[in-house]
């Protein structure tokens, strides 16, 4: 059985054939123009198997522009001809749709047909439905509904091309709104929910969480995750006698508009919104979202939309066609993915990986700040612990900017992985791989990054160990202090002293050190890790004195707790409000731009401050914090048992009074 795949390199293509690799046997043939087939053979490499082979076409030409002869030779073998090539895109004009939407699956049932292929599978969407009013099932179709835009009428019209002048067995997908993957984030462009996400960081960097904001209830949403999408048409197209379906890829309860801009907003952090208007009281209410839905759509209202909301990057075409009227039932569907274990995730289970992934890897807010692009535009930035959290985050944003990450870590796979996705847009990045907990080894670093790089510009401190083990439980392991010292501050001071020479020699620098808030409040169970921090800090200062009339400049960022990997094995931080590595990589930027001697957050200070004016409070109040936090297991050598602590409550009442700081 071989496949046939148009948009491959697309979002729902790219995992519709990782399905296709994993579950299936036979070669899947996929759809690319010659001029990107570069841009396709990573994706072949991660898919890993030779059976993905490329056929040279165009959507824009007859048969997809295939070579005659590559068809008779294929006539008969392809049993399963998907094709999802198509724009995806509510600000496309007119002309790009029909072109792309209407003529490619015109295009691609022409050489189904030649090609003699077993079923057309058709990645049409709800949009179809247009604003029919009601339910809208999966028989249905052409009911007279109002197609208020260039992508409805499109996809409308090719989908009635596969209906009523297909020469092959079709089958009909109609996804609603796709995001990204609901294990992984992972997106590719901004687009539905996503153009609201600067906005919802805005209002997160603005206002404290718990304000209330007033909202307006634009009606209902759906959206679905791409791997359900993609997991859902791999199994419905295998399953027999089921020619001639369609088959409706959406969450089978519908979202509140509101409520699904909530979800991003609590993963985020932000203040959430709330409608005064329960629509579910009376028809008036009932009908004013639609009618709001109507108004937006108007040229005046698109007009001032332009200049408002346009401005903060959502489009007005967009908040126009966000919400339904129609409401897709899905029950066919559900009936047919029975047993499966296939369903749509909650989305408030996912918003959280879904916002975390745009904002490490999406977000370019960064990259267009002119300071930002000022400073770092061609510098190269040497970042340990490049290869996760803060560091590869920093690392993108460095790219952003237009600088040369240097990436360093211990596994060069990981490093590669932050290379390459640098490289895909667009820009620049190297990779040495390195055991910083080494001192040989930084030596040997330092003498090839001298070497190879025409100047070292910035050095950002960011690999570490972190320990949380009370004293008590220390006694018999001596180690613990020595191996977060070794990484920590010796790795970190060998690596400055070593690229110190070159720095001074170009008389200008800059060392970033990513300190901790523990630093200065002194939290109970970090005996190690804050005072490996500590004496990164003093040492520092120290130097710092010594190269000002070298050029070479420090800063120190005492940062809050971050959600990293790092953290991942104390499962109590689940609970804790903490910054996001995007967040505590716009610190590490804001350093190398700014150049100041140290980042504080306001607690931080409070703290340092309560140290040194009344200590003996200070440390009652660490003390009693040392009680309600137990050691984890992990510091007791013990299995997680599951169970959930008896003073949960106040160890959650403590989290959020000292937001930040690491118990």
């Amino acid at each position: 059985m071989a496949y046939f795949v148009t948009g491959a390199t697309g979002f729902i293509g790219r995992h519709l054939v990782d399905e296709l690799v994993r579950r299936r046997e036979g070669t899947v043939f996929v759809l690319c123009r010659e001029e990107s087939l570069d841009r396709l053979q990573p994706l072949v490499e991660a898919w890993g198997v030779e059976r993905v082979v490329p056929v040279v076409g165009d959507l824009g030409t007859g048969r997809l522009g295939v070579d005659g002869a590559w068809i008779e030779e294929q006539r008969g073998t392809v049993e399963h001809f998907f094709h999802l090539a198509a724009i995806y895109d509510m600000t496309a004009d007119d002309d790009t749709n029909e072109a792309l939407n209407v003529g490619g699956t015109r295009h691609a049932l022409e050489l189904a047909e030649a090609l003699e292929v077993g079923c057309f599978h058709q990645v049409s969407s709800v949009a179809v439905a247009g604003d029919h009013a009601g339910t809208f099932d999966e028989t249905m179709f052409a009911e007279g509904q109002a197609l208020p835009s260039p992508y409805h009428r499109t996809k409308y019209e090719s989908e009635r091309l596969v209906r009523e002048e297909a020469g092959v067995p079709w089958r009909v997908y109609r996804p609603s709104i796709v995001v990204g993957h609901s294990e992984t984030g992972a997106m590719d462009k901004v687009d539905g929910p996503y153009y609201f996400f600067p906005l919802i960081k805005r209002l997160r960097d603005l206002l404290p969480a718990w304000l209330p904001l007033v909202g307006v209830d634009l009606g209902d949403t759906n959206v679905v995750p791409v791997d359900y999408v993609a997991q859902a048409m791999d199994h419905l197209a295998h399953l027999p006698d089921r020619d001639g379906e369609t088959f409706h890829l959406v969450d089978p309860a519908p979202q509140p508009v509101v409520e699904m801009v909530n979800e991003f907003c609590r993963a985020a952090g932000a203040p959430t919104f709330a409608t005064p208007v329960d629509r579910s009281r009376t028809r008036l209410a009932a009908a004013l979202p639609w009618a709001l839905t109507k108004v937006v759509r108007t040229a005046p209202a698109q007009v001032a939309l332009d200049l408002t909301l346009g401005r903060l990057g959502v489009p007005a075409e967009v908040l126009g066609h966000l919400s339904f009227r129609p409401v897709f039932d899905a029950r066919a569907t559900e009936r047919a993915l029975a047993g499966s274990g296939i369903s749509v995730p909650d989305l408030g289970a996912t918003a959280r990986t879904l916002w975390s992934f745009w904002e490490d890897e999406l977000d370019e807010s960064t990259g267009r700040d002119p300071r930002n692009r000022a400073a770092l535009a061609g510098k190269h930035v040497v970042i340990t612990g490049a290869s996760s959290g803060i560091g590869q985050v920093t690392a993108l944003k460095v790219a952003q900017c237009g600088g040369i990450p240097v990436l360093v870590a211990r596994g060069k796979d990981k490093l590669e992985a932050t290379r390459a996705a640098i490289e895909r847009r667009g820009g620049t990045a190297h990779v040495y791989a390195c055991d910083l907990s080494d001192l040989d080894a930084i030596d040997a670093l330092c003498e090839q990054l001298v070497a190879d790089l025409p100047s070292i510009d910035v050095v950002v401190n960011n690999a570490g160990r972190s320990i949380r083990r009370s004293l008590k439980l220390s006694h018999d392991r001596f180690h613990d202090f020595e191996r977060t010292m070794q990484l920590n501050y010796f790795g970190a001071i060998r690596l400055v002293m070593g690229l110190l020479p070159a720095m001074r020699a170009q008389r200008r620098g800059h060392v970033v050190n990513v300190s901790s808030i523990g630093v200065q409040t002194n939290p109970p169970r970090f005996s190690a890790y804050v005072a490996s921090k500590a004496a990164l800090d003093s040492w520092s200062n120290v130097v710092a004195s010594e190269l000002v009339g070298d050029g070479v400049t420090f800063t120190g960022i005492h940062m809050p707790l971050v959600r990293t990997p790092m953290i991942a094995p104390t499962r109590l931080y689940d609970k804790f409000p903490t910054i996001s590595p995007a967040q505590a990589a716009d610190l590490v930027v804001r350093a190398m731009v700014e150049r100041p001697h140290e980042i504080n957050t306001l607690l931080g200070n409070a703290g340092a401050v309560a140290h040194t004016v009344a200590p003996k409070l200070a440390f009652r109040v660490l003390n009693m914090a040392y009680h309600v936090f137990p050691d984890s297991a992990a510091a007791k050598g013990a299995a997680p048992d599951g169970t959930r602590s008896a003073r949960e409550s106040e160890q959650i009442m403590l989290a959020r009074v000292f937001k930040g700081v690491h118990w």
